[in-house]
């Protein structure tokens, strides 16, 4: 399905009851952002949202992607899983040896059909460019500051548009875009991104490096721009493929590049490589957690055009689950195919959990077929693209079912043995990882919870999860409180279903604390089934497993925090210990700055509440900050200790 504009793709929306206009004024400060984290994380709520009222020239679309359907419905699919396997099947139709020439003629419709989906250049003006605004001024597009340590408004969906100055292959990516004046934003691109190497090569010839920037348009752009293609591969090849029809380009007015006729809102510009970046943060980001001020390069504005009754989209991250959640659905699904056609075809299946933002966690299912397999895929994936910012892989086989994690941790806890079950690596991790002690790289984590061959040393089960009835003897768990000062409270309620871990709320008070009552406990009879213990700090409810996962994963360095614990009987009763808890200089001898936890104001969440009535959209939901600023250690961006 082709979207031929933004406006094309809202409307749908409406008519299938997934958006909702709001009419009212609501500001692109803090106020859009909190209304629409309510609306996502409220499921029997999650619509699409479209702020009619900016107090700019535009409106404001936002969570257009948020929900499983409304991603099918901007791809064009009934069901994520259908593009993956068309992806299967033509990779199969090339795959095939064609000996005679029949065969080799019967290949020439397919080629036909991909030819036709290529990006083409169209000669003139394209409907982003009927207006051009003069003089240029970004300040006039509702740019959302979104949560309260941001440090400026930003654009959160711009489709970025750089070119190799050697190969001249274009790069799609989405990078944010903090505002510093009318003509002047920020470009966050990281280290490892190619729009980075490209600027890198602009700098070695001493060129300003033309940038263009697309706002709306087919929503397919936005997602093919966050979709982790090879460097050399245009990322509209894929978003023709998608859209089944070629994105139709069009020429910049200021600068040599080209951008989707079809796009709401263009802005041109160029980076001047020999100039000193610009502080750019902090930002509410995807983890959770604030990203710090750092320098970035400076984007300089040299036109802006866009389209009569043009539309401006955006996102917001933080908490998951966010819009970006689902995004990522889409590319776990679409690039299930690829992977295992073409890097390892053992994968069954693959799961990035909404819980680990993506680069935290990873759940593989192999078709299993020698000893070591687990490992073989293992480093093949921590060598394939951006899979190589996985923190915490875990690989499972035969009938295991890997989304539901019910049946995940029960594969761990009978096939995982900690003492030889578990490996650890170090390398790349994403730039926003903020637990590892050195920047941007860091310890990794891949849990081979496969069934064993017999030169695996397999050693039986690790436990059937049958003390749970312990821990309904309250004087223990009182004992266990005396024993273990600073434990705030303990849940087992995961060995009633057959898992091997208890996670465990902590109030650190000294050095070492999680290392010294991890290996106490281990020692203990009580704990002898509890395969996995998970220290978090105390203002999270070891209840809320969700948040549990979420708040651990972000926070461990696997290298440094989780440790294996050998049990003196024998391997088999061997321990993991994950210290999930904030480090700081004080207990952990950590050096890098923390980051808070995203939560909106005080100020915020009673403005948004005194205006709720009046925006059309339902009864009142509560703030889900509410439930997150007992996790702020002081003000700011950055945790104080």
């Amino acid at each position: 399905m082709a979207w031929k504009s933004l406006k094309h793709f809202v409307d749908a929306l409406e008519k299938e009851d997934e958006l909702i206009r709001v009419r009212e004024f609501v500001s692109p400060h803090l106020e859009i952002a909190e209304i629409t984290d309510r609306i996502s994380k409220t499921p029997s709520r999650n619509k699409a949202l479209l702020f009619e009222n900016t107090g700019t020239p535009f409106p404001l679309a936002i969570n257009l992607m948020g929900s499983y359907k409304r991603m099918c419905l901007a791809l064009g699919v009934k069901n994520l899983d259908d593009t993956a396997k068309e992806l299967e099947e033509l990779f199969r139709s090339f795959m095939v040896p064609r000996d005679n020439i029949i065969d080799k003629l019967r290949i020439l419709p397919e080629l036909s059909r991909l030819s036709g989906m290529m990006p083409k250049i169209r000669a003139g003006k394209g409907e982003c460019q009927e207006v051009v605004m003069n003089p240029p001024d970004v300040t006039r597009l509702p740019a959302m500051k979104c949560w309260p340590e941001d440090g400026g408004p930003f654009i959160t969906l711009p489709v970025i548009h750089t070119i190799d100055p050697t190969s001249g292959i274009r790069n799609v990516g989405l990078y944010r875009m903090q505002v510093f004046g009318p003509t002047l934003t920020a470009l966050h691109w990281h280290r490892h991104k190619v729009s980075a190497g490209h600027f890198n090569q602009y700098k070695k010839l001493g060129k300003k490096m033309p940038v263009a920037v697309a706002l709306g348009g087919d929503p397919v752009y936005s997602y093919c721009a966050s979709a982790p293609l090879p460097p050399n591969m245009d990322e509209y090849i894929l978003a023709g493929f998608l859209r089944k029809k070629a994105v139709e380009l069009v020429r910049c007015l200021t600068i040599d590049a080209h951008v989707p006729a079809a796009a709401d809102i263009i802005i041109e510009g160029y980076v001047d490589p020999e100039e000193d970046f610009i502080i750019e943060g902090p930002f509410g980001d995807h983890t959770g957690f604030y990203s710090l001020e750092d320098l970035y390069p400076k984007f300089h504005i040299t036109c802006i055009t866009h389209r009569r009754n043009a539309i401006y989209p955006s996102t917001i991250v933080g908490v998951p689950p966010q819009e970006d959640a689902w995004i990522g659905k889409a590319t776990e699904r679409i690039f299930l195919a690829p992977i295992r056609m073409t890097i390892i075809p053992e994968i069954v299946d693959m799961n990035m959990p909404v819980e680990g933002v993506f680069h935290n966690v990873t759940i593989i299912k192999i078709k299993k077929e020698y000893p070591g397999h687990a490992q073989k895929v293992m480093n093949a994936m921590w060598g394939a693209g951006q899979m190589m910012f996985n923190k915490i892989m875990i690989i499972v086989d035969g009938g295991t079912d890997i989304q539901n994690y019910m049946q995940v941790g029960k594969a761990v806890s009978e096939n995982c043995n900690p003492a030889t079950d578990i490996y650890f690596s170090r390398g790349p991790m994403d730039v926003l990882d903020h637990s590892s002690s050195k920047f941007s790289y860091g310890g990794k984590m891949c849990i081979d919870a496969t069934r064993k061959f017999q030169e695996e040393n397999e050693t039986g089960r690790q436990g059937d999860g049958e003390t749970g009835r312990e821990w309904e003897n309250e004087s223990m768990v009182v004992n266990l409180f005396r024993q273990f000062p600073g434990m705030m409270s303990i849940n087992a309620v995961l060995l009633k279903h057959g898992i091997s871990a208890i996670i465990i709320s902590l109030l650190k008070t000294k050095k070492n604390q999680v290392h010294e009552f991890g290996a106490n406990m281990c020692s203990m009879d009580e704990f002898k089934n509890a395969r996995c213990i998970i220290f978090i700090d105390s203002e999270i409810d070891t209840g809320e497993l969700s948040d549990v996962v979420w708040y651990a994963a972000n926070n461990i360095d696997p290298e440094r925090d989780c440790f294996i614990i050998k049990d003196p009987e024998g391997p088999s009763y061997s321990h993991l210990v994950i210290d999930g808890t904030r480090k700081t200089k004080k207990f952990d001898d950590f050096d890098r700055p923390w980051p808070n936890v995203i939560c909106s104001d005080e100020a915020t969440i009673r403005q948004v509440d005194d205006k709720w009535n009046k925006l059309g959209i339902g009864n009142h939901i509560p703030s889900p900050s509410l439930k997150y600023r007992k996790l702020l250690h002081g003000k700011g961006a950055v945790s104080e200790e």
